[in-house]
């Protein structure tokens, strides 16, 4: 079977986690990565991942150009970097190359140039592209729609350092039609991220959480958003579009 090559943008703390994943993913293999740093001459992904052998270069975003692409083509993008990298692979886009990012936030003139990509290749844009978030994002609103009346409130909990609001969070309030007051913040040591859904009627409670243990929940959103968008032509895809779309797919046929 052949391989879905992949070029890797952005190599920090989340990149090099969610590079292991798609390493260690016998359907990807990854052919470059592109990291901000200027000094990366000869520097190797692999050798972040105890291997001792030479492979997956790492190039600085400096020396990408459309000839780049030209002569490092791929099938797919995955973006870990920050909110001006799509900059950089423009022109990959424009030659079709499919595009993940994962960019936890856009401003708004960012997010409308990464829909023009769309107008090119097939863009999947998750601003959290683990595969429980998204589900729970959307159970929240089925539950919702079930019971309209029911009291909400969000609580994000995050590791001590993160100063501002969850994105995901305020993502979650949005789609129910909540205000940025209802979600709760707790900032302690030893918490990647959680994230409840509190839900409370007359007589019960329902709590839908999602917890990440490990930043290898991405890498593996990342992977199974990959096998899905390869298959697309051009358009603008989300998370939540892949998850509805096998929810329905797999709902059992009740009989009356």
């Amino acid at each position: 079977m052949k391989k879905i090559r992949v070029g890797l943008w952005g190599f920090g703390r989340t990149g090099s986690v969610v590079a292991k994943e798609f390493f260690d993913d016998k359907s990807f293999e990854i052919q470059w990565v592109v990291r901000k740093t200027k000094s990366v001459k000869k520097q190797y992904a692999s050798h972040s991942f105890g291997c001792e052998y030479d492979a997956i270069p790492i190039f600085s975003e400096q020396d990408i150009n459309a000839e780049f692409f030209e002569n490092n083509e791929v099938d797919i993008i995955i973006d870990f970097s920050s909110f001006d990298g799509y900059k950089g692979y423009k022109a990959a886009a424009e030659r079709g190359t499919r595009i993940i990012s994962a960019i936890s936030e856009y401003k708004e003139e960012d997010l409308y140039q990464l829909k023009k990509y769309s107008e090119k290749t097939a863009v999947l844009y998750s601003p959290n592209i683990t595969i429980g978030i998204n589900f729970l994002l959307i159970a929240a609103q089925i539950f919702q729609k079930i019971a309209p009346y029911a009291d909400i409130e969000i609580v994000e909990e995050h590791f001590r350092e993160k100063k501002e609001v969850s994105g995901t969070a305020l993502k979650i309030a949005d789609a129910l039609g909540l205000k940025s007051e209802r979600v709760n913040s707790v900032r302690v040591g030893g918490i990647v991220g959680s994230h409840h859904i509190i839900f409370g009627l007359q007589n019960q409670t329902i709590r839908l959480v999602h917890e990440s243990i490990n930043k290898a929940a991405f890498g593996r959103g990342a992977v199974f958003a990959a096998k899905w968008l390869i298959n697309k032509t051009k358009g603008f895809y989300s998370m939540e579009e892949i998850i509805t779309e096998m929810i329905v797919e797999n709902l059992p046929v009740v009989e009356r």
